[in-house]
């Protein structure tokens, strides 16, 4: 009796000892969770600055080209080149960003990029006439093409499959606040003298610029990178901070191997591993020949869907709207700067409050639904404005107060759905589709696309609303954002919670083409809640 028990208490003891075991891991890993997800997002948070800058330097363009026009006595058609240049010398800094990034790693590349925001701004702000503004806006280009296509991608490749949706919106998400920033910048200034107050807000860029080159000193390197160059290493331990768990920081070390063609015997413990020269080699020509040249069926499906998805953000008219809105509201009918500026804050604000929402939505909702309803959104708010201004138009010198009621909450309801969907989920889809081996080279081709469409929509919007009026264009971005939801249904799937591997599976590609990029477990749930870092 006192044997049996005995030995049912050992039996309990045991039970509780396996009970214990099981819990205290749990435990202990939770604060390591939440710290490496404090990490991640911080890593995040300093890489996307530079989108802050490009932001400002796009939204203060709006309100100071009002005062350059009258300083500098320019025609439209020049003030529309001045205002849209900027987009064409993007192309320039897209391009060579992803060269550039793989060639330096993405942490120097982003020191770069403030270097060149410094240099613009300054250019801008010391700009004694036309040709010297537009030489300042030149360098400011390149700081934006580099800008556009760095964040995003060392954001993705630093974040955790689980968390990617959130942290890749953060980018778009900063380049809204510094809109806001440039255009509370022109409200701020306007009363400056005439030929200071321009000079000052564009001058002020420099600032921000400034401020990222120290902040991004304390980056990390991207550990795809570090691995791609055989550093694995350090690559490891950066994975081993940003990832939930060691086991996924493991399998994501471990897919990242297999792209870079490191036999997986090799641990991070062994430091520095040679990548063989002639797979270098072939990985430059093979990047080329798999995305551009020749690509396969299932290449040519993603490269189509990263392509339509940067046109359509920029067909549907948002440059139209957001740099020249202080144009849009004078022809609804809204007289005097301060009015004029004030309401251009209002598009600012609106924008960056909804863009805060899909930050929040990307990883709950899924990517496929909330750009579907962006578009449609869209699509109605510039029908309204469209006919609003139509009305206003056809009735010069009255005063019409529900066309000008329409005209504004059209323009904020624009730029609301915009934020919710196109706005920030086209940086995040375009960098969820591409394959590691080719993600910096199509996310470059990608912008390409949308500083070539942006380019287009700034510099003929004052020409285009002088031929067919201004209500015609706005008509005729409604029909552009009409398409754009009618290409979404047909031909974007859902990414959302999915590892890379498992999102070029979703376009047909082989197991063995998606680069082993398993992301670790955490990569497949489907809605997974990431915490805010906490003071």
């Amino acid at each position: 009796m006192e044997d049996g028990e005995s030995e049912q208490r050992t039996r309990l003891n045991a039970g509780n000892a396996d009970m214990a075991t099981a819990v205290l891991p749990a435990d202990a890993v939770e604060p390591r969770t939440k710290s490496n997800v404090r990490y991640a997002f911080t890593c995040a948070i300093l890489a996307s600055m530079a989108s802050i800058v490009l932001g400002y330097d796009f939204g203060v363009m709006s309100g100071a080209s009002l005062y350059i026009k009258k300083d500098l006595n320019l025609s439209d058609v020049q003030l529309e080149i001045l205002i849209g240049i900027m987009n064409l010398y993007s192309l320039i800094g897209s391009l060579a960003a992803g060269r550039t990034s793989d060639w330096v790693g993405r942490r120097r590349t982003v020191l770069l990029v403030a270097a060149i925001f410094v240099s613009g701004s300054v250019l801008m702000g010391l700009a004694t006439g036309y040709a010297m503004l537009m030489a300042g806006r030149f360098v400011a280009g390149l700081g934006v093409g580099y800008a556009i296509v760095i964040a995003p991608v060392y954001t993705a490749e630093i974040a955790p499959a689980s968390a990617r949706g959130f942290l890749t919106s953060l980018p778009d998400a900063f380049i809204n606040f510094g809109v806001l920033l440039g255009y509370l910048s022109n409200f701020a200034f306007a009363r400056l003298p005439l030929r200071l107050g321009w000079r000052v807000m564009l001058g002020a860029g420099a600032a921000p610029a400034a401020l990222l080159a120290l902040l991004v000193l304390v980056l990390p390197e991207s550990p795809r990178w570090l691995a791609m160059q055989g550093r694995l290493a350090e690559a490891g331990a950066v994975l081993e901070r940003t990832s939930r768990t060691p086991e996924e920081a493991a399998e994501r070390l471990a897919g990242i191997k297999a792209a870079a063609g490191i036999s997986n015997d090799l641990d991070a413990d062994g430091g520095v591993v040679s990548v063989p020269k002639g797979q270098k080699n072939r990985d430059e020509a093979r990047v080329w020949k798999e995305l551009v040249f020749a690509p396969s069926p299932a290449m040519r499906r993603i490269l189509l869907t990263a392509l339509g998805v940067q046109f359509f953000q920029q067909a549907s008219g948002i440059d139209a709207v957001l740099l020249y809105s202080p144009r849009v509201f004078q022809s609804a009918g809204i007289a005097g700067d301060n009015r004029l500026l004030g309401a251009t804050c209002a598009v600012g604000a609106t924008k960056t409050l909804f863009i805060l929402v899909a930050t929040f939505l990307a990883d709950r909702v899924g990517r496929r639904p909330l750009l579907l309803s962006s578009a449609g959104g869209m699509a109605i708010a510039l029908g309204g404005l469209a006919t609003g201004l139509t009305v206003v138009d056809h009735h010069p010198g009255a005063e019409i107060t529900w066309a000008v009621a329409l005209c504004i909450v059209s323009t904020l309801a624009y730029v609301s759905f915009f934020s919710v969907g196109l706005g920030p989920l086209t940086s995040v889809y375009t960098t969820e589709v591409f394959p590691l081996r080719v993600r910096a080279l199509g996310f470059g081709v990608g912008v390409t696309c949308n500083r070539v469409t942006s380019g287009v929509i700034s510099m003929s919007f004052l020409s285009l609303s002088r031929a067919v009026t201004i209500g015609g264009s706005f008509f005729l971005y409604a029909g552009m954002a009409t398409l754009s939801c009618m290409f979404f249904f047909v031909f974007l799937p859902e990414t959302g919670g999915l590892t890379l591997e498992d999102t070029g599976k979703l376009f047909g590609m082989a197991a063995d083409d998606t680069d082993m990029e398993a992301e670790g477990p955490a990569g497949k749930d489907k809605a997974v809640e990431i915490e805010m870092p906490t003071n």
